[in-house]
């Protein structure tokens, strides 16, 4: 398993919003020589589903040819249909990445989880690898589809050695606690909030988005949780909790593009595919103008 702060790798786009794999590759190793262990390209924040399956196998391949370590990367690779779900994972395993995300299928509603474990048999069945590592993805706010906790007890039970984990980004607690007592399970909280709580009950660190501009701060807070010093972990834990809480009030992936444009002066860092829009000036300086406050305490 990966211990740690892993992120959630912005996506770069071009002017023509193609996909810019040299600013890809450019990012990842900055954020693993920031503060994080690990990766997890082409989730919700990577603007995932903006991008096509043949797309993210070339970030991938992307990815590993710089020299990026493959085990310490687990992409989302859960699509609404089994076949590109299926040959995405097969890339992922083959490359040797430590694991691959998984969303519910998402576009029907409503589904019960009989349809849902039905779903995931046949994806394990299909993807067919001996070294196949499941972490389900959870976050039923954004895909309408969620994975209750009985889904998750039977699947883990019913697939002990494939089914290893979960990223729980429902920002619920009583969910993830839930979640946290099963035995023998990777839970990984989906931001950075609940993180002492999380690594009392032990989870292993975090995956969140704000990784990609505040990994460092975020990493001491892990530091101290595993060191057993949760005094010092909880005075940490504040002012990451405040800068979180600042990007919650803004669209996180435009406003977090728009940052790192300013930190880098890469204008094209800007760009989001549509439906997503770029964050106005105006926007941006209130933005920086909220974190540079925290930031002076």
């Amino acid at each position: 398993m990966i211990r740690g702060l892993i992120a959630p790798v912005l996506s770069p786009f071009n002017d023509d919003l193609s996909f810019n794999q040299t600013r890809f590759n450019d990012l990842a190793k900055d954020l693993l020589g920031s503060g994080c262990a690990g990766l997890a390209p082409f989730g919700t924040t990577g603007e995932a589903l903006s991008i096509g399956a043949e797309e993210r196998k070339l970030g991938l391949d992307g990815l590993i040819a710089a020299g990026i370590d493959p085990s310490v990367v687990i992409p989302g690779t859960g699509l609404c249909n089994l076949p590109e779900s299926v040959a995405l994972s097969q890339h992922a395993v083959d490359l040797g990445c430590e694991g691959v995300m998984v969303l519910p299928p998402f576009y029907f509603k409503g589904v019960s989880d009989e349809g849902l474990l039905c779903y995931y048999d046949e994806f394990i069945h299909r993807v067919n690898r001996p070294n196949l590592r499941i972490y389900l993805y959870h976050i039923p706010q954004v895909s309408g589809v969620g994975l209750s906790i009985s889904l998750v007890d039977t699947l883990r039970k019913k697939y002990p050695s494939v089914v290893v984990g979960i990223k729980d980004s429902s920002g619920h607690w009583e969910n993830t606690k839930s979640l946290l007592a099963m035995e023998n399970f990777i839970v990984y909280p989906g931001s950075e909030l609940p993180l002492v709580e999380a690594m009392k009950l032990g989870a292993p660190g975090c995956i969140s988005a704000t990784a990609n501009l505040n990994s460092q701060p975020i990493a001491e807070v892990i530091r101290a949780c595993e060191d057993n010093e949760w005094d010092e972990a909880t005075a940490l834990h504040a002012p990451v909790i405040r800068t979180r809480m600042v990007f919650q009030d803004y669209a996180p992936i435009p406003a977090q593009k728009a940052l790192l444009s300013q930190m880098t002066n890469q204008e094209s860092w800007r760009n989001v595919r549509p439906p997503l829009m770029a964050l106005t000036t105006e926007r941006t300086r209130h933005l920086q103008d909220a974190l540079n406050a925290i930031e002076a305490g």
